[in-house]
C-alpha cells in the first residue's frame, strides 16, 4: 500500500500554494496546455475546415485573422487578466471590477455550463464510432454512412411538425418517441468518470493530465496530416483552401460573419475558464499579454494546420463547394465526410482509431475545462469554501451526468442542435458582449460621472448603446445601408451633446486631449474607463519584464469587440422567427436567455448574487471617486498616476504629474464626501 501511495504521489502530488493560500500550477506550462485544451476542440477539428470550405479561398484569412486581432486577444487579455489579478473566478473577479458586474461573470459560467453539459453526450457519439473502429473492413457505416449515424448512432426519429399560420403559431412540434439509448448512456457516464478524474483534485492533476489529452492529439494530428495529404487528388482540395482568390466574397456579410464567429467559438473566450485558470497562476509566471498571444496563436495555428487533414479528404472525396448548393456542416464532416473517406484508405482500421481517439482527447480538455469554471465559482463562494474541492467536482460531475442523460434519448440530437444553437448564438455571444462593453463602461464610473457631470455620461452611453441596438433592428427590418446610417447617427449626435453639456474636467487628460476643454470632456467620456482598466491591471500583470497591457487594447473592447458581437447577436432574432414552432427550438431559446436574464439581474440587483460572493470581498466593487489614481489589485493605496514614471506617445496614458499631492489630497477629500 505504501508503494502505491508513493507511486500516486509521485504522478499526482498534493498542489502547491501561493501565499494568499490558493492552489497554484505546476508550471507555466500546465496553465498554458489546459488554456490551450479549453479552446481546441470539434470547434478547430470538425467545424474551423466546413466554415472554409464553404468560403474557400485564401480571402478567408482576412476576416479571420482580424478577427483573431481585435477580438479575440483582447478579450482573452481581460479574462486572464481579472482572473490574476484578483485571484477568484469569473464572479468575484468581474465583483473586484464593479459590483454589478457581478452577473456577467456568472452568465459566462452559466453559458460554459450549458454547453459543456450536452458535449459531453456529443462525445459519446465518437465513442460509438471509435468501437467499431476495433474491427477490420467493412465497418459499421461502409456504405450506409447516414443511416449508420441517424439511426443507429444518434437514433434520431421523426417529429410531428408544428404549424404556423397568419404570422402566428397555430401548434408546436412534439417528439413522441422518447426512449434512452442505452449505449450513449454508457459513454456519457464514463466521459464524464474521465472528467471527474482530470478535475477532482484541482489543478495539482489538471497540470499533469494536459501533456497527455493535449500532447497525444497533436501528434495524432500530424499523423492524420501525413497520410491526408498523400492521398489520391489531395492537391485539389487543397487548392481550395491556400489556391485560391475570391475578392467578390469579401463584399459580402456572410464571410465577414462566418469567420468572427469561428474565432470566437474555437478560442474559448466568455466561458469563463480562462478566467479561472488564470487566478491559480503563480505570480512569477504572471505574463497575461503573452499568455493570451500564445493560446490564440497556437489555437488559430492548431486549426489551421488540422484543416489540412480535411482538404485532403476533400480532394480524395472529389467535393467541391458550389454556389448555392448544401454546405458542409460539422457533423456531416466529423460523422458522414471523414469516416467514408478512412473506410477508403489502405489500413483503415488504424485511420479511423487515431481520428477517434483524437476526437475523444480534445472533446475531454474542452469539457472539463467549462466544467472547472463552475467549480472554481463554487468552490471561490462562501458556502464552498467550506468543503473540499473534490467534493464540489464530485457534485458538479454527477449532476451534470445526470442532466445530459436527455441528450441520449430519441430526441437527444434534435435537443442538442437546438441547444447547442442559441447557447453559441445568444448566450455566449451576449455574456462576451457584456464583458467588452462592462469592463470598459461601468468599471469605475464614479470617476467620470465626478469629472463630466451625470447628464453628460449618460447622455454619450445612450447614444453608443441606443445606437447599436437601432441600427440593427433598422438594419434587419429596412436595409443595412439604412442601419448603419441610423445607429451611427443616433451616436454621433449624442456624443456632440454630451460634448456640450459636460462639465470642463478638473483632472487633466494626457498629451494632445489635454489641450481643449472639449477634448478632455470628450477623452473621459470615451476613453478614461478601458484605459484605467489598462493601468489597474498592469500593476499585476505587468510585474517585472512582463509586458503590459497596450493602450489600444481597451478601445478593441469598446470600440471594435462589443459593437461587432452586439451586430452578430442580432442575427439571433430573425433567424428564430421561421423556427419558432419547434418545441425543442423554443426550450433551447429560453436557456439561453437564461444567460441574458443573469447578466442583466446582476446588474439591476447584485446584492442577489452575494452568495458566490465572501462577505470579506463583496466591497470589492464598491469604490469611491479617485479619478486617474491607480488602485492595486491586493490594496487600496493610492499610486503615482504614470505607470513606471513614464508616458507613451499614444496619448491615452495617465494624466498630468503637475500638482499631484494636491490632486490626491482633492481626491481623497471626495472620497470621503
Amino acid at each position: 500500500m505504501n508503494a502505491l501511495k508513493k507511486v500516486k504521489n509521485a504522478m499526482f502530488p498534493p498542489p502547491a500554494y501561493s501565499e494568499d493560500g490558493r492552489a497554484q500550477w505546476p508550471s507555466r506550462t500546465s496553465f498554458l496546455l489546459a488554456s490551450m485544451g479549453g479552446a481546441m476542440g470539434f470547434g478547430n477539428m470538425l467545424r474551423y475546415p466546413s466554415q472554409v470550405y464553404n468560403n474557400n479561398g485564401l480571402q478567408w484569412f482576412i476576416p479571420y485573422l482580424m478577427a483573431i486581432t481585435c477580438l479575440a486577444i483582447p478579450l482573452l487579455i481581460l479574462e486572464i487578466a481579472i482572473g490574476q489579478a484578483h485571484r477568484s473566478g469569473t464572479v468575484i473577479s468581474f465583483n473586484a471590477l464593479d459590483n454589478r458586474l457581478r452577473g456577467v461573470g456568472l452568465s459566462m459560467v452559466f453559458t460554459g455550463y450549458c454547453i459543456c453539459v450536452y458535449y459531453v453526450p456529443l462525445l459519446s457519439w465518437v465513442w460509438v464510432y471509435f468501437r467499431n473502429s476495433f474491427q477490420a473492413a467493412p465497418f459499421a457505416w461502409t456504405g450506409r454512412a447516414e443511416d449508420f449515424f441517424y439511426n443507429d448512432v444518434v437514433i434520431q426519429k421523426a417529429k410531428v411538425e408544428g404549424e404556423i399560420s397568419g404570422g402566428s403559431v397555430q401548434s408546436y412540434s412534439t417528439y413522441p418517441n422518447t426512449a434512452v439509448s442505452g449505449e450513449l448512456i454508457g459513454w456519457t457516464i464514463l466521459s464524464w468518470l474521465i472528467v471527474w478524474l482530470c478535475i477532482n483534485k484541482g489543478v495539482s492533476i489538471t497540470g499533469r493530465v494536459v501533456y497527455f489529452t493535449i500532447g497525444l492529439p497533436i501528434i495524432m494530428t500530424v499523423a492524420l496530416l501525413g497520410r491526408a495529404v498523400s492521398l489520391d487528388n489531395a492537391g485539389r482540395g487543397i487548392k481550395l483552401y491556400f489556391g485560391e482568390w475570391h475578392s467578390d466574397k469579401l463584399a459580402g456579410g456572410k464571410i465577414w460573419q462566418e469567420a468572427t464567429g469561428q474565432v470566437f467559438y474555437s478560442t474559448g473566450v466568455g466561458f469563463g475558464y480562462f478566467t479561472a485558470y488564470a487566478s491559480y497562476k503563480l505570480v512569477l509566471f504572471a505574463s497575461a499579454v503573452q499568455d493570451s498571444i500564445i493560446i490564440c496563436v497556437s489555437n488559430a495555428a492548431y486549426e489551421v494546420v488540422a484543416a489540412f487533414i480535411a482538404f485532403g479528404v476533400v480532394g480524395f472525396m472529389n467535393m467541391m463547394p458550389e454556389e448555392g448548393g448544401e454546405e458542409l456542416g460539422t457533423y456531416s464532416l466529423g460523422f458522414l465526410t471523414y469516416p467514408v473517406a478512412i473506410d477508403q484508405m489502405p489500413g483503415a482500421p488504424f485511420w479511423a482509431i487515431v481520428f477517434f481517439l483524437t476526437l475523444i482527447l480534445l472533446g475531454i480538455s474542452s469539457s472539463y475545462a467549462m466544467l472547472d469554471g463552475l467549480v472554481t465559482v463554487l468552490c471561490d463562494s462562501e458556502y464552498g469554501r467550506k468543503h473540499k474541492h473534490v467534493t464540489v467536482a464530485s457534485f458538479c460531475t454527477v449532476v451534470s451526468c445526470l442532466l445530459s442523460f436527455m441528450f441520449c434519448t430519441e430526441f437527444g440530437y434534435d435537443l442538442l442542435n437546438a441547444t447547442d444553437r442559441w447557447a453559441n448564438n445568444i448566450a455566449l455571444l451576449f455574456a462576451a458582449f457584456c464583458e467588452c462593453y462592462g469592463s470598459t463602461t461601468v468599471y469605475r464610473w464614479v470617476d467620470v460621472v465626478g469629472q463630466v457631470g451625470w447628464p453628460a455620461f449618460g447622455t454619450y452611453n445612450f447614444g453608443y448603446l441606443g445606437g447599436l441596438i437601432m441600427g440593427c433592428a433598422i438594419a434587419h427590418s429596412v436595409s443595412a445601408e439604412a442601419g448603419a446610417g441610423a445607429g451611427f447617427g443616433l451616436f454621433i449626435v449624442c456624443t456632440i451633446i454630451a460634448l456640450f453639456i459636460a462639465r470642463t474636467p478638473d483632472s487633466l487628460a494626457p498629451r494632445f486631449f489635454g489641450k481643449h476643454a472639449l477634448l478632455q470632456r470628450f477623452w473621459w467620456l470615451a476613453f478614461y474607463q478601458g484605459n484605467q482598466l489598462r493601468r489597474d491591471l498592469n500593476i499585476t500583470v505587468a510585474v517585472g519584464k512582463n509586458w503590459s497591457i497596450p493602450w489600444p487594447w481597451a478601445i478593441c473592447l469598446r470600440y471594435i469587440g462589443a459593437p461587432v458581437l452586439g451586430i452578430i447577436f442580432s442575427f439571433s432574432y430573425p433567424a428564430f422567427t421561421p423556427d419558432r414552432s419547434d418545441s425543442l427550438e423554443v426550450w433551447g431559446f429560453f436557456v439561453a436567455h437564461c444567460v441574458v436574464f443573469v447578466a442583466i439581474a446582476g446588474f439591476l440587483l447584485p446584492r442577489f448574487l452575494n452568495i458566490l460572493v465572501p462577505t470579506e470581498r463583496r466591497g470589492e466593487g464598491t469604490r469611491g471617486y479617485a479619478p486617474q489614481v491607480i488602485l492595486g489589485s491586493d490594496d487600496i493605496r493610492v499610486s503615482r498616476g504614470v505607470e513606471n514614471g513614464d508616458q507613451d506617445s499614444s496619448g491615452l496614458e495617465s494624466g498630468s504629474d503637475k500638482g499631484f499631492d494636491e490632486k490626491v489630497d482633492t481626491t481623497m477629500d471626495k472620497m470621503g464626501k
